[in-house]
């Protein structure tokens, strides 16, 4: 399924910062955060399938993947960006919203739950584990730590910059044969994706979430700081091909302790990193479940307050 006519153009505003955002349908919002080397079109088989199931789907393009979203302080920390969020949902005035999250906007969206869970009703993250958990415990795991090299090469600038600019970006077209094995997104898809990271300034931003989350600040985080609860209803999908979080590690990470409200994991065959695009009908089924069960149980509850 692919997104039609329907498709909104929307736009919100953080202080100086400007992000757009591709919407469709109408009912409770559904908030979906993309993530790296990716774009807001992320999320095409989505939007759609959400819209027609009720829900209004935004897809948010995320701070420094566009030129008017650059900030100047160059802060590109999960707090910074979830930040960001808030002023989008604050915008819309329709919350609480549900959050999905893939890849960094997975990572994004732990942070905001946990940080703001009045503004959420729901969250569903895909691909990445628990972000501080992973940050804390995931890269100890020697098998984790070889998948996520790129991590600490991201963290020499210039260097990184270069080399992954080089070739048309063939680094970037090979992180997605890596961490999506067996499969290969249209030519479109993978074009959009080069088109987005080619703008003036914007590798270098997509390259400091790395260089934040890898900082001397955030290194040296305690583990209280780290394995802090997602008080939001979680919903937490990991594709079993995945080459860049293994799939049996998303799983190990994934501490009832730490979402008070409940979560529910499952792993999507034949499906790697990028799996809500390889596996579109499975995701969507599993998604669209879970926020409507989500929605009835908060009408019940409303209901039940109201009879009080």
């Amino acid at each position: 399924m692919a997104i039609t006519a329907d498709l909104e153009h929307l736009s919100f505003r953080h202080g100086p910062l400007v992000f757009t955002a591709k919407a469709m349908g109408e009912g409770p919002v559904v908030i979906c955060l993309h993530g790296f080397p990716d774009n807001a079109g992320s999320f095409r088989h989505q939007l759609p399938a959400l819209a027609e199931a009720g829900f209004r789907a935004i897809s948010v393009t995320l701070r420094g993947y566009e030129c008017a979203s650059i900030p100047e302080n160059d802060d590109y920390s999960v707090e910074a960006i979830a930040s960001d969020i808030y002023a989008v949902i604050d915008q819309l005035d329709q919350g609480p919203v549900h959050l999905v999250g893939h890849d960094w906007g997975a990572a994004i969206a732990y942070n905001a739950a946990a940080a703001a869970p009045h503004h959420f009703k729901s969250l569903t993250t895909m691909a990445v584990p628990h972000a501080g958990r992973f940050a804390r415990d995931g890269l100890r795991i020697p098998r984790q730590l070889k998948l996520s090299w790129y991590m600490g090469f991201f963290n020499l600038p210039w260097i990184s910059d270069w080399v992954v600019r080089r070739r048309d970006y063939a680094f970037i077209r090979n992180l997605w044969c890596k961490w999506s094995p067996g499969w290969s997104p249209a030519p479109a898809v993978m074009e959009s994706v080069i088109d987005t990271l080619s703008q003036p300034g914007v590798l270098p931003a997509t390259l400091g979430y790395y260089r934040a989350a890898l900082s001397l600040s955030a290194l040296l985080a305690s583990a209280d700081d780290a394995h802090y609860p997602v008080p939001v209803p979680t919903l937490a999908l990991s594709g079993e091909r995945d080459g860049c979080i293994a799939s049996d590690v998303f799983e190990r990470l994934t501490v009832a302790s730490d979402y008070p409200e409940g979560m529910r994991f499952h792993r999507i065959a034949e499906a790697g990193h990028f799996l809500h695009q390889e596996q579109p009908q499975a995701v969507n089924s599993l998604l669209i479940d879970w926020l409507t069960a989500i929605d009835d149980d908060c009408q019940g509850e409303t209901l039940t307050g109201d009879g009080d």
